[in-house]
């Protein structure tokens, strides 16, 4: 019997490697085209992009206009096509054995599900049951619980069916406000400081894929 019969995975930095190899290569390119002369280092994003998160910086930092973001997604899901970022070792025979068991694949990230879809398919791994990406309207966005509220609803499932994975604290937010249990994904190396803000917010936090596994498969 499953420990939990639904995952629910965030994707860049949870499932993929995307980050430091697509996403900001990707955004280093559309900030020398919107805003020429300005310059921001990997930590810098990365830490942007965890507080406050990627929409607000693009927002509240670059003072993107609505049709600067649309231009920024869309250069950024043409740049995916020929991108891909890695899933992490582990990862893939994780998600096959969380099938091959009986059990459920839903994602809930700020990328689109075209660009999710698309990295499952490059690495050969089938799609997710379910995905709610950036194509949701903000309110049904992380933090917002409604994702998870509305997995439990289409597949009729309890709050303690369903376990969160997440290396951002948008996810520990909506999974606590939906009485879902919450795990920090620590295994992108993430910055120490952020790792320790993290920990504060999980269920249970794991530094590697194999140990969360573990953790899923043989401490049942």
């Amino acid at each position: 019997m499953l420990r939990f019969p639904c995952l629910v995975l965030d994707h860049d930095d949870t499932t993929v490697d995307s980050t430091r190899t697509v996403n900001y290569p990707q955004f280093i390119e559309a900030l020398a085209y919107f805003r020429p002369g300005m310059s921001m280092g990997l930590e810098e994003y990365i830490h942007y992009c965890f507080d406050p998160g990627f929409y607000e910086m693009c927002e509240q930092v670059l003072h993107y206009t609505p049709q600067e973001m649309e231009e920024h997604l869309q250069r950024w899901k043409d740049y995916h096509k020929t991108h891909h970022p890695d899933f992490f070792p582990g990862m893939p025979e994780l998600i096959r054995r969380q099938r091959a068991e009986g059990g459920m694949i839903c994602v809930v990230s700020h990328s689109s599900d075209d660009v999710i879809n698309g990295a499952y398919d490059h690495a050969g791994i089938p799609r997710p049951d379910l995905i709610f990406g950036a194509e949701q309207p903000p309110e049904r966005r992380k933090p917002s619980p409604w994702p998870l509220e509305e997995i439990m609803r289409r597949f009729d499932l309890g709050p303690d069916q369903l376990l969160m994975v997440d290396d951002m604290p948008h996810g520990g937010q909506m999974a606590r406000a939906a009485g879902v249990k919450f795990v920090g994904a620590g295994w992108y190396h993430m910055l120490p400081e952020l790792e320790e803000k993290m920990r504060a917010q999980c269920d249970w936090f794991f530094s590697t894929v194999e140990a969360f596994s573990n953790f899923l498969f043989e401490g049942r």
